[in-house]
Formats: structure tokens, sequence, C-alpha cells
């Protein structure tokens, strides 16, 4: 790379160092107020942006612009126009006006709904978000400016996942405000900050093509684990191969041109698994980043011969994916709200806003585990790799200390020093510890100055689990500031109010370890809910709770909840119908025929030798030829089986009912075919067998 990093980062990215060099200063600051302080927007201005970034796209090769948009399927949406426009000379001029940046018009009734627009109600609209900036993309189409924007049906409601987390920036705002000038600080933004790890599969592109659950579901349906998996724990953290190592270096070349801050890069535990992990960005940009960097991680490895896996379970019996949600607050004067300083038992501020988190994932812990529920997931919360279904907050020994002195005697005195490691060698230095472990069980750690909410899946938008997140802790900090301005001496009724909310949500905090089954029934006589599958989570969303909660903070509408709910059980049966079918579809035309083969092949050589020596010992091939058929004959009932509850599951008429028959009887109908399968796989010769294996995908890259 020829460039400097330095003057390559955000070289494709309309940021505020290109708008300072190119908007006139009046219009900038306008512009700036906007974006800092949430005022409204004046066209005028929008006009002058327009002209100025449709310039300076032109000038880097752009002839399209797209509104980039996140609907409701978890993925980005774009349609592209060129800025080319007819004179009447027969020429062309290259234009963009301010209400061409402002808005768009894609069509709302060709994406999830959830019922709130009818295909005959096609209007919709794209509308710019001036807080995220806009940026080029070059591929195979060329140069396209793209403009992050959000999307709203023709009648008003959020149709993406952009708005209502845009939304739930602005309630956590003004509640965090309101606490923080009771403590007397001259602040006026809060707002939070996120740093999504994103983790992923890279496997052959040819072999993946030869794999039809891979192409149409992103997880292998079938497959029996190859004699190497993971239980070495050699591919954690171990040397990037060379064709891995070639696709990371375009990839954070794609990325740091964009602006995304691409900072950590390392193999994970499964084999062929791998981790991105940027620096942290306020809510919206880093979850327009994410999305991005999804994006690039798909087109580039297709450069490179390679497929990108994000589903969270590609493969049975190795670890899944999941993206780690590092969530902070951070006020306008660079304050991390949730920092608790060298001595956190004197830290009051602090301990007030960690009160609230506590609070508020205790009374709404069932709202973030559907921010986290998508089908894939399913398969790997619980499953000793990733967090349990069971939400618990891990503070970490110096902290939980803090909270029990509070709790016991109403008082903090001290908080635990982690001291300083000496590893007995007398050339490593000596260093400060951190003052607590870390708990990779947990599914919401406190890891020093930040929560990581680490059941968020891997294909998923970040944009939920933030809006959620944003959203509880608001309303919390939005209840203690009414108490607390209501309050004739503030120091005392703080003071009372964090003993108060730590005594009374205790049952939350969980330092042990998550994977155990005492946990699991310890959560229970707690109280946790213990929410398993995506189908049980989803009914959270509209709950009167939920209802009053969202639509107190102006962040959904009951309607808007409802929507989303209708679409999440959508979602869920038509992800499980599409598996159903592609096993349905292997196991006739790929794996039964090939097993049939081999026990023709079996059969005939058994005659053979008996034809050439009528007392040769056939023992061997008989014993294959017997189990081979009999483990055939199980896959075929179990076949017939899946094929019925697909049948039934899809003639049901309510999402609810539908998704729960999609649950209870095709879910397990699809188990019972693939056992059969993947026994037969390690006993019908590699050749005949119609599919590459695990050990071909997980290890020949």
């Amino acid at each position: 790379m020829s460039e400097k990093l330095t003057d390559l980062f955000g070289s494709d990215v309309f940021n505020e160092a290109t708008m300072v060099e190119r908007l006139p200063k009046k219009t900038y600051a306008a512009l700036k107020k906007t974006i800092e302080n949430g005022e409204d927007l004046d066209p005028t201005v929008a006009e002058v942006v327009a002209n100025a970034m449709k310039d300076w796209a032109i000038e880097r090769g752009a002839t399209h612009y797209t509104h980039w948009f996140q609907p409701m399927t978890g993925i980005t949406a774009e349609k592209h126009d060129s800025f080319i426009s007819p004179t009447s000379n027969g020429k062309a001029l290259m234009e963009f006006s301010g209400k061409e940046l402002i808005k768009g018009e894609p069509d709302a009734s060709s994406f999830p709904s959830g019922g709130l627009r009818a295909t005959f109600e096609a209007r919709g609209y794209s509308v710019w978000d001036c807080t995220s900036p806009a940026f080029l993309r070059e591929d195979a189409s060329g140069v396209t400016l793209c403009i992050p924007t959000a999307f709203c049906s023709y009648t008003g409601e959020a149709l993406d996942m952009k708005t209502p987390l845009l939304r739930s920036m602005e309630a956590i705002n003004t509640q965090a405000v309101r606490i923080l000038k009771l403590f007397g600080h001259d602040v006026k933004r809060v707002t939070t900050s996120v740093g999504p790890e994103q983790e992923y599969f890279l496997v052959d592109k040819a072999k993946y093509l030869k794999r039809d659950d891979l192409i149409f579901t992103g997880r292998t349906l079938f497959g029996a684990m190859p004699p190497k998996g993971q239980e070495l724990e050699d591919h954690y953290f171990g040397c990037i191969k060379e064709r891995v190592a070639s696709f990371m270096k375009e990839l954070n070349i794609e990325l740091w041109k964009m602006g995304v801050t691409a900072k950590t890069q390392h193999n994970e535990v499964a084999p062929a698994q791998h981790e991105l992990a940027p620096i942290y960005a306020s809510s919206n940009i880093a979850t327009d980043h994410n999305q991005l960097v999804m994006e690039c991680m798909k087109r580039i490895a297709n450069r490179h011969s390679l497929t990108c896996l994000l589903h969270e379970k590609p493969f049975a019996g190795v670890n899944g994916s999941g993206k780690h949600n590092n969530w902070s607050m951070v006020a306008d004067n660079g304050k991390n709200l949730l920092d608790p300083g060298k001595t956190p038992h004197e830290n009051v501020q602090f301990l007030l806003f960690l009160a609230a988190v506590l609070k508020a994932v205790d009374l709404h812990s069932d709202l973030l585990r559907v921010s986290a529920a998508n089908p894939g997931n399913d398969h790997r919360l619980g499953a000793n790799e990733a967090p349990p279904a069971i939400i618990s907050v891990f503070l970490g020994s110096q902290l939980e200390d803090v909270l029990i002195q509070l709790i016991e005697t109403g008082e903090a005195k001290s908080s635990k020093d982690g001291g300083r490691m000496n590893v007995g060698v007398h050339t490593i230095p000596e260093f400060k510890k951190d003052a607590t472990d870390r708990n990779r069980t947990s599914p919401f750690a406190f890891t020093g100055n930040k929560f990581e909410f680490r059941m968020v899946a891997s294909s998923m938008s970040i944009g939920t689990a933030n809006t959620v997140l944003n959203t509880i802790v608001a309303d919390v900090l939005g209840n203690m500031a009414d108490e607390l301005e209501k309050a004739n001496d503030f120091d005392l009724a703080v003071h009372d109010l964090i003993k108060k909310t730590v005594t009374e949500h205790k049952k939350i905090v969980f330092n042990g370890n998550g994977y155990s089954e005492a946990w699991v029934e310890e959560a229970e006589r707690r109280g946790l809910p213990n929410i398993k599958s995506m189908v049980e989570a989803i009914p959270a969303m509209v709950t009167d709770k939920a209802v009053n909660l969202f639509e107190k903070h102006h962040v959904f509408s009951s309607v808007e909840l409802h929507s989303r709910a209708e679409i999440l059980y959508e979602a869920y049966s038509k992800a499980i119908n599409i598996e159903a079918k592609t096993m349905i579809s292997m196991a006739s035309v790929k794996y039964i025929p090939a097993v049939i083969k081999y026990t023709k092949k079996l059969a005939d050589s058994i005659n053979s030798i008996k034809s050439a020596v009528s007392d040769a010992d056939v023992s061997v091939q008989s014993e294959l030829l017997k189990e081979t058929s009999t483990l055939l004959a199980k896959a075929q009932a179990a076949l017939k089986k899946l094929q019925a509850a697909v049948t039934e599951a899809s003639a049901k008429e309510d999402g609810a009912e539908m998704a729960n028959c999609f649950k209870d009887a095709v879910v397990p109908a699809m188990t019972d075919l693939r056992a059969p399968i993947d026994a037969l796989e390690l006993i019908v010769e590699k050749e005949l067998w119609p599919v590459p294996t695990y050990g071909d995908l997980l290890f020949e890259i």
C-alpha cells in the first residue's frame, strides 16, 4: 500500500474535513448545528450541501448516487440514479439538487412492513440522515455516492432499523442530560457509543457453490464432524493463512477509505472463523459502519474466490458467530459516563448511571432478548460457546464488592485494586492488573468503561439492540431525574436512590459460570426469564409494558411494534421453510441417490465375489450393506415426516401460530432427517458423496 494510512483513511467520505473545505462557512455552521444539536435542517442549506457533495463525488469518479437505507430485512437497500440531466441542445449536465439529497421514493410495499403497507400502497420515503456522513463506494458498476437515509412509509411509520435508533438516541440524550445537570454539569448532549465486534467464517467459493444448503440458507443443514474440529484450540489467535490475510488486507483498505475504523483482526475459535473489531463510534454511525463491514466482507471475499458466511451457526459441532455490541454513554465534554475512575466507590455519578443500567436490564431483559433474536441465534445461545439465553449482568469483583457495601451498609468506603502482575521473569516488566477478571459466559458484561452485550447475532443489524438499550436506560434515567429534581437534599437523595436501586435489582448481577446447569436453576430461583427461542421471545415486543415504554419516549408507536412482531414471526417461518425445503431437495436429489449407488455397489460386490468364490467371506460388505440400508430407510421415513410437517405449518394462517408450528414440528423433523444422513456420510465412500464435507470446507482454504 503506497499511500499513507492517515491519507487513505476517510478519503471516500464527505466528512467534516471535506465539508470545511468545500462548504461556505455559514452553510457549514448551520449543518453543524443540525448534526450536533438536533436542530431542524434548512432546505437552503441542503441545496448548497447537495451541490458541493455532487462536485466532490464527480471529481472522484462517481456517476450515480443512491439513498442507502436499512429496511427490516436486516440488510441494506439502494436504488441508483445517475447525475446526468439532459439539456435542450442534446447535451447533458451533471445535476444533484437539495430535494434529491433530502428525499428519495423507494417502493415501500416491497419491503417487510408487517401490514403497514399493502401492495397497492407503495409509496415510501428515504430521508437524508445528515448525522451519518455520505461516502463513495467503488465496485464493478463504478463509483457511487451513497447517502445514508432513514426509511418511512407514506403514513409516517418507520420501516427501517435507523429511524427508531435515531429516536432512541434523542430519548437517552434528553434524560441523561437531565441527570448530569443535577450534578452541576453544563452538558448539552449525551450520545451512546458502540463498538461492534464482527465474527465470520470464510470458505472456498468453489466448494460453497456445491452446497445448496450454504447457498440458500447460509448454513450447512447436513454434515458430519471431521476427525479434527476445534478441540486442539490451535486456531484461536493463530497465524493467519496467506489467502485469508490477503482478503483481510483488501477489506481493511476498502473500509478505511469509507471511514470505518477497522482496528483488530484475528482468527477466532473455530476453524475458518475470524473476527474484525472497529474503534467506537456513535450508535447510528456504528450501525451504518457495521452494515458496511458485512457488505464489504461478502463482496471482497468473492474477489479472492472465497465466500463469507455471516450465519450464526454455519457448522454444527463447532463454535458459531456472534456480534459483541460494546455500549457506553459519552457526554459532549468527552466524559464517558460509565467510566468508574480509580475509586468507583466515591464516584456517585458513575454509580447512579450504573444502577440505572442494572435496573433497565432487569426490568426489560425480555426486550433485550428479542433484540438479539433471529433463527440462526437459536442454534447458538446457551450452547457453551455463546452467552446463555438467560439475561444477567457481569460486573466483576470490584464493582460487585462496591454494590454489596451499598446494600449492606448504605455506603461504599473502598474499592478493590487489581494490584500488579509479575510473571516471574526479570526481563518482563511488571504491569498494573485490571481490577477484575473478564467473563465470556455473560450476555451483558461490564468491561472497564462499557457494557458488552454479547448476545447479538452475527448476521443481524445492531440497530435494534441499541434502540432497545438506549430506550430502556433512558426510561430509568427519566424516572430517576423525576425523583431527584424534587429532592430537597440532592446528595442525600441520590445516595438513597442508588442504594434502593441496586438492592431491588441485585438479582440481575451474576459473576459466575453462565454455562453451568447450576446457573439455570439459580436464575429460575431469582425469577430471571430463560427465553430459549426467537418465537418465544417475540411476544415481549407487544406487551402493554413494552408499548407504554416505547410510546412514552416516541421511539415506536403501538402500530410500529405490532408490525415488527408480525415481521419477526414471518421472517422466522420463511427462514425455517427455506431450510426445510432445501433439506428435502438435497435429501431427495443428492444424498439418497448417492447412497443407493453405494448400496448397489456393495450388493454387486457381494454377488460378484460369491460368484467367483462361493464360500468367500463377504461379512464386511454384508454388514455395511445392512447398516447403510437401515440408515437409508430411516432417512426416507424422516424425509416424508418433514414433508408432512412443512405442509402442516405452511397451512397456518396466523403468523404466530405458523411460526410456532415451524418451531415445534418442522425443526425437530429437520433434526430427525439430518441424523441418518450425517451417519451415512461416515460410511459412504468419499468419491460417491455428493457435496464437500466439513473437513473440505473448514480446513481447505
